[in-house]
């Protein structure tokens, strides 16, 4: 006997359709609201703005014990940001946006533009723009952190902070080289953690690192070495994520030409990057659970249930974008975008909730590094430019593969 679909379990569903999976299941719906389970729990599916100030009202939804441990031990971090609610959540939260000020966000991606300019582009040979920009990521970000970095470790640590981003949501081999990943660098960070308090390792004034291991939490006490470890982690891994967007700007270039010279010139280009954000699949939904019995448009969400934020859906909905699935980065000329309205990266007020507090981050250095990959004398040559909906995180297959003339 076949189950009625809200009865049925569909983790296996998530890994197989990937970002399809809920906006398909909700177009099934009368009412665009998915009823399933997930890791064994009842789930509930929701999408758009108002779903997005439903799910971000912690009188509603939380995330701690909503994260599964796949995604903590890889992604996140088990003890992360992330798993924290209510007042906890709010005091390890100001860690992050002490760093996200104006001066230090425009210090970042001075950093990261510095370390492209300094990577050498040898004319004919091929380039593998996701790795090469993994590597400036990981070069730039590191330098602005204040983590010392030699020379010869910049491979090793960029593969892993890549291989943490790209095993979370996804079985075999991938998500076991995240795991030996996440370990061996949460070793080395929280012996820099070590180091700073005791002596041995110089943080610079007001950087990364130097606030990580000075963070007192809530009853006053520091982080330990391995948790320091993990939020540290939580500062440079999303932003050598960021090679994700580089090679989806390569793919963008070449498919819409027409948007180089405009973009080498210095215009068009937060446009061209908020395009990106949305038209390019990066997170496809969020989950935290019901903290009450609630109801969302006279549908009942009992208590302990997974409460799913599907944001691909949402910045892919006719509802609220002309044109979905066209690129065109004129539709951010002069629009102010509202909290709950863009959010490849969730949704809301990041000082008071679990929206990312490095999301400026991504957009200043894709600002910095955008116009200088359209400024790049280079070919494209024939390779594999498929993006698979099936795959997260989705990349381009080929990497991206340009030619520097």
């Amino acid at each position: 006997m076949r189950l009625p679909s809200a009865l049925r379990d569909s983790s296996l569903s998530v890994l197989l359709d990937g970002y399809a999976w809920m906006p398909d299941r909700r177009a099934r719906t009368a009412n665009g609201i998915v009823r399933t389970r997930l890791f064994g729990r009842p789930a509930v599916g929701l999408c758009g703005p108002e779903a997005a100030r439903f799910f971000y009202d912690e009188a509603h939804v939380r995330r701690h014990g909503a994260i599964p441990e796949p995604v903590r031990a890889t992604l996140f971090g088990k003890g992360a940001v992330h798993t924290l609610d209510g007042a906890a959540h709010r005091c390890r939260k100001e860690l992050f946006l002490s760093l996200v000020t104006p001066e230090r966000t425009a210090a970042l991606a001075a950093s990261v533009a510095a370390a492209w300019d300094e990577t050498k582009w040898p004319p004919g040979r091929p380039v593998v723009l996701f790795d090469e920009a993994s590597r400036v990521l990981t070069r730039g970000v590191c330098r602005w952190a204040g983590v010392p970095l030699a020379d010869a470790e910049v491979d090793g640590l960029a593969a892993d902070l890549v291989a943490m981003v790209d095993g979370f949501a996804t079985a075999g081999p991938r998500h076991w080289r995240a795991r030996a990943a996440r370990r061996r660098q949460e070793d080395r960070f929280a012996g820099l953690v070590r180091g700073v308090r005791d002596g041995s390792v110089t943080a610079p004034e007001g950087s990364a690192l130097m606030a990580v291991a000075g963070h007192r939490e809530r009853d006053g006490e520091s982080l330990s070495p391995r948790l320091a470890a993990v939020e540290l982690l939580n500062v440079i891994r999303p932003t050598v994520a960021v090679c994700w967007f580089v090679a989806y700007a390569g793919h963008a270039l070449h498919r819409w030409p027409e948007h180089r010279r405009r973009l080498a010139a210095g215009e068009l280009v937060t446009e061209f990057v908020h395009e990106m954000r949305r038209f390019y699949p990066f997170a496809p939904f969020v989950a935290g659970h019901a903290v009450t019995d609630l109801t969302w448009r006279d549908e009942r969400i009992p208590s302990g249930s997974l409460v799913l934020l599907d944001l691909w859906g949402h910045d892919h909905d006719a509802r609220y974008w002309d044109e979905p699935f066209r690129f065109r980065p004129e539709r951010f000329v002069d629009r102010e975008i509202g909290e709950f309205e863009l959010v490849p990266q969730g949704a809301g007020d990041p000082r008071v909730n679990h929206r990312c507090p490095g999301e400026p981050f991504t957009v200043a250095v894709l600002e910095a590094l955008t116009p200088r990959l359209a400024a790049l004398d280079h070919e494209v040559p024939d390779q594999d430019l498929t993006i698979s909906l099936h795959r997260i995180p989705a990349r381009v297959r080929s990497g991206m593969v340009v030619v520097p003339s």
